[in-house]
């Protein structure tokens, strides 16, 4: 069995580069387009993979060549696609606007993601014998989330979420009970403690983060961005600078993280440590375009 099982959504990513991101309303003229498999569940399944780690993905795709797509793609880097089955109906597409400076607006149609049920976790549950991390987000439904990060639990793994998209509300306490490490990013740690979504100091950032924890969640690492990751874990805090690099393109860097971590904690290290490992990886996806052709090698980290 694998070490790593990702529970999550898949997408084809309809990219579109602009010099700035549109406002409502205004068309502007674009400079490149690119058609990538993306969704964060499969980007966290890819990134882990291609790092080396042992993972499987489960997921659904519909039966469109969307679909054929983005499995092949994980497969290429070893991921364990049994997990990934085919539903009535299109696959999951987003709409990405980047702009030159790197950052992005993403729309997201969920099609065969939303039909991912808890009684299809409940027929995959396998999937988390023998595994020691579990990787979820936000792109499929709450109780699927849920169900998933309970079975995972039940079987001693290490439960990562990553609260990506936002919810408008709280997230459900027994979702919370279930999760070992929350790793949001600046907006969404400001969302999730009830604040309007902006971007965080450090201090901020550790402020926020003893706000989610004391909702349950032992261990909360706010993804940073250029500034790196503030990690809260018990009562020690401690902010992890990530490298300096000229950021291209943006979208998935904070999947690329979280597969790094899974991959840096199912090999036994440390949380300081893999976070480390994690903000390097996440540094190295911002300097091309792409969500999982953006995620990084091993040597590149080195």
């Amino acid at each position: 069995m694998a070490k790593i099982a990702v529970v999550g959504s898949l997408n084809m990513d309809l990219v579109a580069v602009a010099p700035r991101i549109p406002v409502p309303g205004e068309t502007i003229i674009g400079s490149d387009f690119l058609t990538a498999p993306g969704g964060k569940g499969a980007n966290q399944a890819y990134a882990a993979a291609k790092l080396r780690g042992d993972t499987a993905m489960l997921g659904r795709v519909g039966t469109d060549d969307f679909g054929r797509a983005m499995r092949q793609n994980l497969a290429s880097v070893g991921c364990e696609v049994t997990g990934v089955r085919d539903v009535a109906g299109p696959s999951g597409v987003a709409l990405i606007f980047v702009a030159e400076s790197g950052a992005n607006s993403i729309v997201v149609a969920p099609g065969a993601n939303h039909k991912l049920t808890p009684a299809d976790i409940a027929a995959d549950a396998s999937l988390f014998n023998g595994c020691s991390v579990a990787l979820l987000q936000l792109e499929n439904t709450l109780e699927t989330v849920t169900a998933a990060a309970q079975y995972a639990k039940q079987r001693g793994a290490r439960v990562i979420l990553d609260p990506a998209p936002a919810p408008s509300g709280p997230l459900p306490e027994e979702l919370l009970k279930a999760v070992d490490i929350l790793t949001p990013n600046e907006t969404e740690a400001a969302m999730l403690a009830g604040l309007p979504p902006r971007p965080l100091t450090s201090d901020e950032a550790a402020h926020i983060a003893r706000v989610l924890q004391a909702k349950g969640t032992p261990t909360v690492i706010v993804k940073l961005g250029a500034q790196g990751c503030l990690l809260t874990d018990g009562n020690e805090q401690r902010l992890i600078p990530a490298p300096k690099v000229k950021a291209v393109d943006t979208t998935a860097a904070g999947d690329v993280f979280n597969g790094a971590l899974a991959v840096a904690l199912s090999e036994g290290k440390d949380l300081v440590t893999a976070c480390g490992f994690a903000v390097k990886a996440g540094s190295v996806s911002v300097t091309r375009m792409g969500a999982q052709s953006s995620a990084p090698s091993r040597e590149e980290i080195n």
